[in-house]
């Protein structure tokens, strides 16, 4: 009962307008982080570590930015229940030339994603604009009513949603055109699997599955990130820089080392636009790890 109720709702709040989500996105804010104090300590404790060389003072306004990005998009992925191939192309711009180009040479990839900017709009201009076809890797809801709502909203322009468990199973299946592996990879890994390298001056452990898909397939890699467009609430910049087409020839975890750099100095030039929230840093790095663990040797810079 209670979960058909709040489905209802969120069907009600996806037909508002773009400019009422954004007030209920604004007194959303307010009443998360004003009032309920949601993950205040958590947030904090990753502003600090993350940008040691930066006092309080210096780093409210970087929160303030997320607290309203944060509730920014809720209210968006809201709207992209309804939204039309018209809007959603309007409001994520770049140039995908690398991504036409792969298409042209009849090459597979992965596209791998940090959480900035609306990685579900992502999703959505990804299965609306690219001519390949598009995989997104996801962890199913425990509720199935929720997992149907957000799965319907997800593929509604033809993509594809794969679990994790069972991707190597669908990249064996036959295709009539070539595809693109979605995944976003900077969430909080099992630290005995994850690779471990310095990220915003932390240990911190990366999935490797990238990494070893692309190895698996020979899938060329890009790494892309969406840029707030700061003149316009609620519009995304597209960046997209190509990693590697040739990941065996690169050292053992070198295609994660090098989109994580990447990652890095996004979050730095634009700090409000990534999940603080997240317990990101939760899991220790071991004292010993294994040779897939880090970074092979050839490739070190020192």
């Amino acid at each position: 009962m209670l979960t058909t109720l709040f489905i209802s709702l969120l069907n009600a709040f996806s037909r508002l307008s773009w400019r009422n989500l954004y007030r209920l996105s604004d007194g959303l804010s307010w009443l998360l982080f004003n009032l309920v104090k949601y993950r205040q300590q958590v947030i904090w404790q990753n502003l600090r570590l993350s940008f040691p060389d930066k006092n309080d003072q210096q780093l409210r306004p970087i929160a303030r930015a997320f607290h309203r990005h944060f509730t920014d998009l809720i209210v968006e992925t809201l709207k992209l229940r309804q939204a039309s191939v018209q809007d959603v192309q309007e409001r994520l711009v770049g140039d995908i030339s690398v991504i036409n180009d792969l298409y042209a040479r009849g090459k597979s990839a992965v596209f791998v994603l940090g959480h900035r900017g609306n990685w579900e709009l992502a999703n959505l201009f990804a299965s609306a604009t690219f001519k390949h076809e598009c995989i997104v890797v996801y962890k199913p809801l425990s509720n199935q009513r929720f997992e149907e709502w957000f799965r319907q909203m997800r593929t509604r322009f033809g993509g594809t949603m794969v679990p994790m468990r069972e991707i190597y199973g669908e990249l064996l299946k036959p295709r009539t055109r070539p595809y693109l592996l979605f995944l976003v990879n900077d969430q909080s890994p099992n630290p005995r699997s994850a690779y471990w390298t310095r990220f915003l001056h932390q240990d911190t452990g990366v999935y490797r599955g990238v990494e070893a898909i692309a190895r698996k397939y020979d899938l060329p890699v890009v790494y892309a990130d969406l840029r707030r467009d700061e003149e316009r609430r609620g519009y995304y910049w597209l960046d997209i820089t190509p990693i590697t087409e040739e990941p065996a020839v690169l050292p053992v975890n070198g295609v994660l080392e090098k989109q994580i750099r990447i990652l890095e100095n996004d979050i730095v030039k634009q700090p409000g636009n990534w999940l603080w929230s997240h317990k990101r840093w939760k899991h220790r790095r071991p004292a010993r790890l294994q040779p897939e663990q880090i970074l092979e040797a050839r490739y070190d810079r020192e």
